[in-house]
């Protein structure tokens, strides 16, 4: 992605995150704890009746069915009424978290108060608590195999903070298991073709997968103005494109043309994309990632 430098007096103002992520991080894990608190209280686990251990619940005894499964010590309580206990379900489901880190995630222009990267952080960690809170295990791809840890915001910010530099900017190519859920959050702005050999090896077992595209309020409405100069975040690379206002209609095109083909691939394969824009409140975007999973 671009970072845009204006050479005319138009005020953009680009802020960089504040020094390094060990720095930031206290005040990430604070909101992504604060954000998961909220949402926590409308919570629901996702339990339902299957061939578990663990108690689920009671229901009438229905004609036809084995008199082998009457709780003949619970129906004893109620003449004439008898009841089936039934066990909760149980399945080695996983969700694979995955966050991007990439230099481009660290755009944060005048129109928003974080940077991209900062919100996927705050995203991800209080998903993960919340979908422990919820019963699921949830791993951090490529660092941290699937847990149920009560810590797992701690647990997950410390394996980002040692994450090596060569490996936080790119999807972990692993295929993933057919019964699992990967949730990808950056702003997925790499070339068509590396995202869509990373998807098919996520997927290739059958894995689904949620995405979440996320974007500065500047880059959905380029607000810029006058001779403007694009430099690019992790190249230093730069393009003159001479007045900003004439090449918005081709910028927007390109983004919108990058978009619908993303929405393509990941409807091929049967996964969700969603875009949040970082002026939104980050519950937002958790609520309506739940939403999808516990739709599927």
């Amino acid at each position: 992605m671009v970072q845009v430098t204006l050479t005319s007096s138009d005020p953009l103002r680009v802020r960089a995150a504040a020094g390094t992520l060990a720095a930031r991080l206290p005040l990430i894990v604070m909101e992504a704890r604060r954000v998961s608190s909220v949402m926590a209280q409308g919570l629901h686990g996702r339990g339902r009746a299957g061939s578990g251990e663990a108690f689920w619940q009671y229901r009438n005894f229905m004609s036809g069915e084995s008199t082998s499964r009457i709780d003949w010590r619970r129906s004893a309580r109620q003449e004439s009424t008898y009841f089936v206990r039934e066990r909760e379900w149980e399945s080695p489901h996983s969700f694979y978290l995955w966050i991007d880190r990439s230099a481009s995630m660290q755009f944060c222009s005048h129109l928003a108060s974080i940077s991209k990267g900062d919100r996927a952080l705050i995203i991800g960690l209080a998903l993960a608590d919340l979908l422990v809170r919820s019963g699921e295990s949830v791993a951090l791809m490529g660092l941290i195999r699937p847990t149920s840890s009560r810590h797992i915001i701690d647990l997950f910010a410390e394996a980002l903070i040692a994450q090596p530099v060569d490996r936080q900017d790119a999807i972990p190519d692993q295929s993933l298991p057919s019964r699992s859920e990967a949730i990808l959050i950056g702003d997925v702005l790499a070339p068509i073709d590396t995202i869509s050999n990373h998807l098919a090896i996520l997927s290739s077992l059958g894995a689904k997968g949620h995405i979440l595209q996320l974007r500065d309020p500047a880059e959905i409405s380029f607000p810029f103005s006058g001779e403007t100069e694009l430099t690019a975040i992790e190249s230093n690379a730069s393009l003159d494109i001479g007045d900003a206002k004439a090449f918005r209609p081709h910028y927007l095109a390109t983004m919108r043309q990058h978009s619908e083909r993303l929405a393509q691939i990941a409807a091929k394969i049967g996964w969700h994309i969603d875009e949040h824009i970082t002026d939104a409140p980050a519950s937002d975007a958790v609520r309506n990632l739940l939403m999808r999973m516990i739709a599927s």
